[in-house]
């Protein structure tokens, strides 16, 4: 299934949250201590189509933005990028496109997120309802889409109106716990999320929650697969393990650079891999990539103008090696 990315020229889909992001200035100021911020395009579906994006892969995402001056600073920054926004809705009323405070530190690095009657969530059905799927090659949503209504209901029915088109579908599970109202509720909904997904893309954390106990989240990433899932289980420093359908793993270590901050990291991942893969990169190949991706976001400030491009890639891969794990069956 993963092949079709190789095969087709069509673009990619990406659904959820797209905000402005403040950056105090210089790195390694605290936000309190801070005078001067600049202003960056971040969120996690708007760094993932970003990431897409530079990579020169056609992407659009769909979302909804406030009908105030920060929306309008995220349209004007994914068209900047080159990301489609024609799926993008406009709200008026009390909604507001989420802003957050990100330090360029890594010791006690601060992240403050303002989602307060956030427009993303306002994302509903007919919008949905308004998207021809058969004119992507793959749809890509985060957790954070399935937080509340009529954002979850408008995620799932993508899912489901993409898998009926015979679109890739790919999830990275995105799971914030204080995003919910409990823990069993955001499982249910991610359960069932899951079984319109070819490939699924999470950290231990996030399989751990999948599983309902942290010592189980392996196996019940590589029951995935056996459901004939692509399954992608982040282990932080220890690398990847990626479970195939056909019921190989592959691992896969990282690279070690002298980073700037934590965040960022899974986004240009994602974006990364899929990139690679619609390369026509060997799969193995695909997650180092995805791998050196991430190690190069975190060592920049900002989280989408940190997105590295192919020629970056490049280089960067040139000038370093994965540390532990080399490629190879398991």
């Amino acid at each position: 299934m993963l092949s079709f990315l190789a095969t087709s020229d069509l673009p990619f889909l990406v659904i959820g949250r797209a905000g402005m992001d403040l950056y105090p200035s210089p790195p390694g100021t605290r936000i309190e201590e801070a005078t001067n911020f600049s202003a960056e395009l971040g969120g996690s579906s708007g760094n993932i189509a970003v990431a897409l994006s530079r990579f020169e892969q056609p992407t659009s995402l769909a979302t909804s933005v406030s009908n105030d001056a920060v929306g309008r600073f995220v349209l004007n920054q994914l068209s900047s990028y080159g990301v489609g926004t024609e799926h993008i809705h406009t709200i008026d009323g009390d909604v507001r496109t989420s802003l957050a405070l990100a330090e360029s530190r890594i010791e006690n690095q601060q992240t403050i997120i303002y989602r307060n009657q956030a427009a993303d969530f306002q994302m509903n059905a007919g919008q949905i309802e308004a998207i021809d799927f058969s004119q992507f090659r793959a749809l890509v949503v985060t957790g954070t889409c399935l937080t509340l209504e009529p954002s979850r209901g408008a995620t799932l029915l993508a899912l489901k109106r993409a898998k009926a088109a015979g679109v890739l579908t790919v999830m990275d599970l995105d799971y914030r716990p204080y995003s919910w109202q409990s823990s069993s509720a955001a499982l249910e909904v991610y359960q069932n999320a899951v079984d319109y997904i070819d490939l699924v893309v999470g950290n231990d954390d996030e399989f751990g929650h999948m599983s309902g106990s942290y010592a189980e989240g392996e196996a019940y990433a590589r029951s995935l697969a056996q459901r004939n899932k692509w399954v992608i289980y982040k282990r932080g420093p220890e690398g990847s393990l990626a479970f195939q359908p056909e019921g190989n793993a592959i691992q896969t270590g990282i690279y070690s650079v002298t980073a700037l901050k934590p965040i960022g990291a899974g986004d240009a991942f994602l974006g990364g891999l899929l990139a690679s893969l619609s390369r026509a990169e060997r799969f193995e190949t695909a997650l180092l990539q995805a791998s050196a991706c991430a190690a190069m976001v975190v060592s920049r400030v900002g989280c989408a103008p940190a997105m590295p491009t192919l020629a970056e890639l490049n280089d960067f891969q040139a000038a370093h090696t994965a540390d532990q794990h080399p490629i190879g069956d398991k």
